[in-house]
């Protein structure tokens, strides 16, 4: 490897457009993810997320732009691009004949692994949980055991980037921590880390920078500490007495209500919390309950998508 590929980033994206029929689905979009990073890439239905996905990986061949692993383009050079990338895929795709070890085995053939590579698939099949079920047939899994056997297969060729396509979408808790305690271990030991998920939570504890995709555009792409940092307001939830009625102006504020409380919005330079108590007092409304929170990750990317915020582009 030259010196100038061992500095380029994990994944580097530049002018990537694609168009089906006359949908476009990205639109010229570009910008970099870096060796060790814990990313997240998020955005609605429909976003464009999939078919960026799907570009990175080789299943979709671009309009235009380029796509680059490790600093290997993924058209000129995709041997050595696939090569480093282990991605996860949201379906749930297996073959039913065969059984766990087995594919593993394979998937590990398809990469030019040989019995080099046995120490490692017996630690994924233990640190996976799937000890028990080493020789069970995939079509006798449950659901989140057949997700555990995807990630192993992903990982099988040990790349050091990894792409987790919705990987927690319909598992159980239990299934969800042990994912990503082994997730965190492998970004600890260096593995760059790519997540797509609707469960923002997990986005917001796990990744430190975040790219908000919509409409086939990057909508944003700061530090996770920087976008939850961007927007200047506040929620408090108020539950009233039975009977009392929140005053006529404070309506405007209330964005929710969520069992037997009421949520407001309060921007912290128009809407101090005293004004809000003051005007509760001075309307002889008695409250039972009351807690603030700070915006969540759900909070601002819904604003940001709803809002038609414009496309950014950076390197």
């Amino acid at each position: 490897m030259n010196d100038s590929r061992a500095l380029s980033p994990a994944i580097e994206i530049s002018g990537l457009s694609k168009r089906y029929g006359t949908v476009e689905a990205l639109k010229g979009v570009s910008f970099a993810i870096q060796r060790g990073e814990f990313f997240g890439l998020l955005g609605p239905n429909g976003a464009g997320k999939s078919t960026l996905i799907n570009i990175v990986a080789g299943l979709v061949r671009q309009d235009q732009g380029r796509v680059a692993v490790l600093g290997y383009d993924t058209v000129k050079d995709w041997r050595r691009a696939r090569r480093a990338i282990g991605v996860v895929p949201q379906e749930l795709v297996f073959d039913p004949f065969f059984t766990v070890e087995q594919v593993l085995e394979i998937q590990a053939g398809y990469y030019g692994c040989g019995r080099e590579v046995r120490p490692w698939i017996e630690q994924l099949i233990e640190r996976l949980d799937l000890g028990g079920k080493r020789r069970a047939s995939m079509r006798a899994l449950s659901g989140g055991q057949k997700r555990r056997v995807m990630l192993a297969q992903a990982l099988v060729h040990r790349p050091p980037v990894v792409i987790l396509d919705e990987p927690t979408a319909g598992v159980d808790v239990e299934l969800r921590r042990s994912l990503w305690r082994f997730m965190r271990e492998l970004h600890d030991e260096g593995t760059t880390v790519v997540l797509t998920t609707h469960y923002l939570d997990e986005a917001q504890d796990l990744c430190s920078r975040i790219a908000i995709i919509d409409r086939g555009a990057v909508r944003v792409i700061e530090s996770t500490e920087q976008l939850l940092a961007r927007h200047p307001f506040r929620f408090l939830r108020l539950k009233l007495a039975d009977g009392a009625q929140l005053p006529d102006a404070l309506r405007p504020l209330v964005t929710g209500h969520k069992n037997g409380a009421l949520e407001l919005k309060l921007e912290r330079d128009r809407h101090p919390i005293g004004a809000v108590f003051a005007a509760l007092k001075s309307a002889g409304v008695d409250i039972e309950d009351v807690h603030t929170r700070e915006p969540d990750l759900e909070d601002i990317f819904v604003e940001l998508t709803a809002a038609r915020v414009p496309a950014v582009q950076q390197g």
